[in-house]
């Protein structure tokens, strides 16, 4: 019975070379579609309003603050302009109370705000500012926005944790420049962007070959430099760097290609919104381990594979989490110890044989090697997107990859690597270059700061 039920998992979630390709190609016409003025595709293609790119020349104190998880940063850097670069950087990361997520804006933007004011205080004099100028911050805001210029958009939705109902349709950069003021800052919100164009801009800064910025962490998400006129929706004149920087939002993109399993349907069914963000629930570190829990729950009931045992932790929704199933995928002791340990410590499954460890190893394969796999045609759609595809190519393409999924999680990275060779053939894979960009999205903000900076 058990292998009935890895076999049918292993079929459901196959990735052929072919279904990956179909799935990259819509992936790049839902981009072009996105694109058009009204509301024609499921990726929104957001207009991030950046269109100057960091270069290296930039000098000053900036600010950067990046919230999009149960974490935000705080980060203070000095720009040296090109011999420099980066003279100086300070960060400073806080957790936030779980009740702030699903309170009142006030109360989030309060907490945020008094621990800026802390961080703020502590700017020794060697690194203050020039006479007269005002501090400026960039804003990495990870969730999705409708930006109206660089510097304001109103919230579309909560993903992930958060839930705050009143701030949605609100000004992000209104709640957190009022909350500034009430705590005494003197501090004004340069740019607003989310943790995709951060990371592609701190990559930019170091490298002009970078082209989009991607997210692999809690969720997903992508951005882009696209060419102003190759986008209809955009009003009014074009920029004078003929570029424009795209937030896609593609966690919300579907494709009929897709390998979902019945455990995926459940999960989306069960989940705070339905029938939403389905690649980003097959490709993220919010969802691997919860799909694996929905799996090992199935096995359990159904098969004696793990004896008699309490359900109770193994029916908890999101208790089994995408760190746990990366330790034991990458468990390489001859008896899987780290498997059974993990087994009995989240799950309290204990006493397993190494026949049904190494199946539950098989099971977590099937699942990240599913994820990494689309995770590359998504790369592949955004190459192709940007005519980058093809065997005249001699441009290097850089792709900026930050999320603790891609750092933490190596087979993850190195499917995921493997895969986007395989999709574009030897020739063209050596000008596409894949790079950790670390600490992407807080240094990024800060940067784009400097390069719109009104000082």
């Amino acid at each position: 019975m058990a292998e009935l039920v890895v076999a049918d998992l292993r079929e459901r979630c196959a990735t052929p070379a072919s279904l990956l390709h179909d799935v990259a190609t819509e992936m790049a016409d839902e981009m072009r579609a996105g694109l058009e003025k009204g509301d024609g595709s499921r990726i929104k293609m957001l207009l991030s309003y950046v269109d100057k790119l960091p270069t290296g020349r930039e000098e000053g104190l900036f600010y950067g603050l990046d919230l999009g998880g149960t974490n935000f940063r705080v980060l203070r850097v000095k720009l040296g302009g090109n011999d420099k670069r980066i003279a100086n950087r300070e960060s400073r990361e806080v957790a936030i109370p779980p009740h702030l997520m699903s309170g009142s804006s006030t109360e989030l933007f309060g907490f945020i705000a008094s621990e800026l004011a802390k961080f703020v205080a502590d700017e020794d004099k060697g690194n203050s500012l020039a006479n007269g100028n005002k501090r400026e911050l960039g804003f990495t805001f990870s969730f999705p926005v409708r930006q109206h210029s660089i510097a304001s958009g109103t919230l579309v939705k909560w993903t992930k944790a958060f839930c705050i109902e009143d701030a949605v349709g609100e000004d992000v950069v209104d709640k957190l420049q009022t909350a500034m003021e009430k705590q005494g800052l003197d501090i004004h919100v340069a740019a607003l962007i989310n943790d995709a164009v951060g990371t592609l801009a701190g990559a930019r800064y170091y490298d002009e070959d970078v082209i989009a910025g991607v997210i692999f962490g809690t969720g997903t998400n992508a951005a882009y430099v696209e060419k102003a006129n190759a986008i209809p929706k955009l009003e009014g004149g074009l920029p004078k760097s003929g570029d424009m920087v795209i937030n896609m939002e593609w966690g919300n993109f579907y494709s009929c290609h897709l390998p979902v399993t019945e455990y995926d349907q459940t999960l989306d069914k069960e989940s705070l919104n339905p029938g939403e963000q389905i690649y980003e629930k097959l490709t993220s570190g919010m969802y691997l381990g919860e799909i694996v829990r929905r799996v090992l729950l199935k096995l359990s009931l159904q098969s004696a594979t793990f004896g008699e045992i309490d359900h109770t932790k193994l029916k908890t929704h999101f208790h089994l989490r995408t760190p746990h199933i990366s330790a034991m995928h990458h468990d390489e002791t001859p008896d899987l110890k780290i498997v059974a340990e993990k087994l009995e410590e989240t799950l309290e499954i204990a006493g397993t044989s190494l026949e049904t460890r190494k199946m539950v190893v098989e099971i977590i394969d099937i699942i990240a090697r599913r994820a990494a796999r689309l995770a590359a045609a998504g790369l592949a759609g955004i190459l192709k997107k940007l005519g980058r595809d093809g065997s005249i190519e001699k441009h290097r393409s850089v792709i900026a990859i930050d999320g603790g999924l891609f750092e933490h999680y190596a087979k993850f990275r190195k499917c995921l690597e493997t895969t986007l060779s395989e999709l574009l053939g030897e020739e063209l894979s050596k000008s596409v270059v894949i790079k950790h960009a670390d600490d992407g999205p807080g240094i990024g903000a800060a940067l784009i700061a400097a390069s719109h900076s009104q000082n």
